[in-house]
Formats: structure tokens, sequence, C-alpha cells
């Protein structure tokens, strides 16, 4: 109720204290929006937050949390550098809390941060690049069904799961993989400098607890978003959540011929995005 009385009052005559905004990016990182039993993070999705929360000029920084199992690596890569420019060009330095995992690109965003703070029992790291998939060749031959494909390029039907796995194939992509994981450890490193312990596996793809976090320099002390930001700023800490903004449905539903489609879809991607989340035993 005070602070809601704060608002209407002139800025000159409150009482001053110290507010920091607090961006909370939850969720498998994808391309895709939030659908059915989907916790989604995007660019899309975070760009409306993090502007809203570094466009408060008298904020000393900005604070964010954390809460990824990865997913998307360009959308990773996007956010982070996303926050990067903000803080550059605000002049505001960032706070990154780690709640249950900031893992794989989860924690390539928390690397945005200028300090990184965990619980003991959060997840992080996971520096890798995984690729999965099915292999359905049998089982359409046991049904009686009959794959075909028509490719303009011979190299157009990669990895087809309906088709027998070419060695080649599989060469390739992980080629691809080796790429993008070198980006992702050239980020960390160039993030976290000399910070960083020189355990051989680091970069292995291996997950560890933020107790565990800071010994290796993944992630620079243990705390809370509540503790760390009351013991810089005092008692009298305005934390200022940045909030999504909801249609007037809740931007939950959608409309339509293809809302049985969307619904298949969502199931799919929300089976997805469980098997990401139990890697980590959550």
């Amino acid at each position: 109720m005070a602070k809601t009385i704060q608002k209407f009052i002139p800025r000159r005559f409150r009482k001053s204290r110290t507010v920091v905004p607090v961006v909370r990016l939850e969720g498998t990182i994808s391309a895709e929006s939030g659908g059915f039993g989907r916790r989604s993070l995007s660019m899309a999705s975070a760009v409306p937050l993090l502007e809203r929360a570094f466009a408060n000029k008298a904020a000393p920084v900005v604070a964010i949390e954390i809460n990824s199992p990865g997913g998307s690596p360009v959308q990773s890569r996007l956010i982070h550098r996303h926050i990067r420019d903000l803080s550059r060009r605000k002049g505001k330095p960032v706070l990154v809390f780690c709640e249950d995992v900031a893992a794989s690109g989860g924690y390539m965003i928390a690397c945005a941060g200028d300090e990184i703070f965990a619980d003991p029992s959060s997840i992080v790291g996971s520096i890798g690049v995984v690729a999965g998939g099915f292999g359905f060749v049998d089982l359409i031959h046991k049904i009686g069904v009959e794959r075909r494909v028509y490719t303009a390029g011979r190299n157009k039907a990669t990895l087809d799961p309906f088709q027998p796995e070419k060695a080649e194939d599989v060469e390739h992509l992980k080629r691809l993989q080796l790429e993008v994981h070198e980006t992702f450890i050239e980020l960390v490193r160039e993030r976290r400098g000399l910070a960083l312990s020189d355990d051989p596996d680091l970069f292995t793809g291996l997950f560890w607890s933020g107790r565990r976090g800071v010994e290796l320099g993944l992630v620079d002390q243990l705390g809370t978003l509540d503790e760390v930001l009351h013991q810089r700023y005092g008692d009298d800490v305005e934390i200022e959540r940045i909030a999504r903004r909801r249609g007037l449905l809740g931007g939950r539903l959608s409309f339509g011929g293809g809302a049985s489609a969307a619904l298949a879809s969502g199931l799919v991607s929300a089976v997805e995005d469980r098997s990401l989340w139990a890697r980590y035993g959550l």
C-alpha cells in the first residue's frame, strides 16, 4: 500500500531510496513463443523487459534472475549481447542471480553479468553443445510405410529420421557442433577471464553446484538477490520487478483454424522442455 501511495507523491517530496530494477529470465530458450505447458525465453520476450529495466536512470545497477536449462545457442547469445550492449550504453553494471539452474544457454546469458551469484545448490555450467533425435527406419518398415523424399541437392535431406543414418552426415553435424562450442568457450573466457580455473573438465559439458561453481570461477559469490541488494544498498533498497505486460486475455490463448495443430505442436514442445529440465534433476 505504501509503495502505491508513493507513486502519486511528486519525486522531490519522496523519501530518498535506492531503486534496483529486476528482470526475471526463465524457461527453455527458443525462438518460439511460450505455448501450452511451456515456460520459454527468447530474444523477443526478453528485450521489452530489459529495455524497461535499463531505462531507469536513477538505478545504480540492473539485476537479472536466471532460471533456465538452456536451449537455442543463437537466442542465448542474442540475449547475452543485448544485455551487454544496454549495460555499455546506459552505463549500468549488471548483477546476475542464478536460481535452480543456469546451464548451457542459461549460463551463456548469465555471463552477461558483471557479477554472478548463485545459491549453493544451484546448477551452473554445462558449457557444451548437444543435438538429439530419433530414428524411425525400422518402425516404418514394420507398419508398412514407404518413405519418399525428393530433393534438389544431395545433402538436402541430411539426418532424416526416417532414413538410415549416414556417417558423413553425422560428421558434418559434429563439425558444426564443434564450431558452436568454440564460440561458447570464447564467450565464457572473454567474460570470466582470469577468474576461471584450469580444471580440464570446465568446457566438457559437465555441470556443477553453485558452491563448486565459485571454486571453478563460473560464479563470483554465493548469495540471493535480496541478501546481496540489501547488503549493498541498505534496508531501504526498493526492488522493482519488471513484469511482462499481458494483453486482454493474458497473452495465453489463440484462436483460428490452426488451433488444433498449434496445441499438438505445443504438447511436443512441452515434452522437449520437460526433458531439458529433467537433465538437471528438476
